[in-house]
């Protein structure tokens, strides 16, 4: 008898190691018993066996004006650059990608679904295990198209050099130049779907013309191209002055006279003939220069000396009269006595 419960030993013992065995690979319902497992067998349980916890990213489309947008298409892409996901913005703006694995990816807008809208740019977007990231997006309204001519307001030719300040209220937003043709171009920004109210003022003018002060109004609607026409006119310039042939500066405005000999006469000198000619009056009359005038202001000690000579000469001729005068009573009064 101890001989053959000595072979059965082997044999239970053997049994009982497989019993064993098969608990220790059991499935994982087994970890959900009453009785924990023992650690070695808890650290042998394979953990990669379980599939990772996914992310999503939620994305909600507004315009400037807080208004949802429907149909705007947005594309998904891993760090590879592969498409992981896709779709368009639903009636109230939004659009969920789910069962994403954690990472970053990259968010591009394909379309705004909208005429008055522009697409944003590209942004990474991480995406966090357990939860779907929130991001917000809002699209700008499409930028209107500004085309700028400058004329000249008599011809209508277009004219190079014209630099205009464009804005609205108190701010500048876009400065264009013409060029070479005549024309420039631009984009102005907008913020409302119904357009907004711009000036335009004139701050250097075509070379040769002035400046055009006053500015101008106009409006613009996202998307819209808009023309804006700058007139000039020619710098006025003064013609140098018609020069007249000169006149001469003097004029002999009296005729000759006796008294007042013309331009080429000479002064004849006072007649003698029969009448003695005193030696103070003979050496003081001279002649007056030829071609004087009066009224010019020239030397008139000439004519005072001519003058002068004349006087004296007809106050000798008077005293020598009245001498001979007296001499010839004298002389009848001899005769008559005797």
């Amino acid at each position: 008898m101890r001989i053959r419960s000595a072979r059965t030993l082997p044999v239970a013992v053997a049994v009982a190691a497989t019993v064993t065995g098969s608990l220790s690979w059991a499935p994982t319902a087994s970890a959900q018993s009453a009785d924990p497992a023992p650690s070695a067998s808890t650290s042998s349980t394979p953990r990669n066996a379980a599939e990772p916890e996914t992310g999503g990213v939620a994305i909600l489309k507004k315009d400037p004006g807080g208004d949802v947008l429907a149909g705007a298409s947005f594309a998904l892409f891993d760090s590879a650059g592969k498409e992981a996901a896709s779709g368009k913005t639903d009636a109230q703006g939004k659009l969920a990608f789910q069962d994403l694995a954690p990472g970053v990816y990259r968010l591009k807008e394909i379309s705004s679904g909208s005429t008055l809208h522009d697409t944003v740019d590209d942004q990474d977007v991480i995406v966090t295990p357990g939860t779907d990231t929130p991001l917000t997006i809002v699209d700008p309204f499409k930028a209107a198209s500004v085309l700028l001519k400058a004329k000249d307001d008599k011809t209508g030719k277009l004219l190079a050099g014209s630099t205009v300040n464009i804005g609205s209220g108190d701010k500048t937003i876009l400065t264009l130049a013409t060029g070479p043709d005549g024309t420039a171009s631009g984009k102005l920004p907008l913020n409302s779907r119904t357009g907004s109210d711009f000036w335009v003022k004139q701050v250097k003018a075509p070379a040769g013309y002035d400046i055009y002060k006053p500015s101008k109004e106009f409006k613009a609607k996202p998307g819209d191209p808009v023309t804006v026409t700058v007139t000039n006119a020619k710098t006025a310039t003064t013609p140098p002055p018609t020069q007249k042939p000169t006149e001469p500066a003097e004029k002999p405005t009296d005729k000759p006279s006796p008294d007042k000999p013309g331009k080429d006469e000479d002064v004849p000198a006072p007649s003698t003939s029969g009448t003695p000619t005193s030696d103070d009056a003979s050496s003081t009359a001279a002649p007056a220069p030829a071609g004087s005038l009066a009224h010019t202001g020239a030397d008139a000690t000439p004519w005072l000396i001519g003058g002068a000579a004349v006087l004296i000469a007809a106050g000798g001729g008077t005293l020598i009269a009245a001498r001979h005068r007296r001499t010839d009573n004298s002389t009848d009064d001899d005769s008559t006595a005797s």
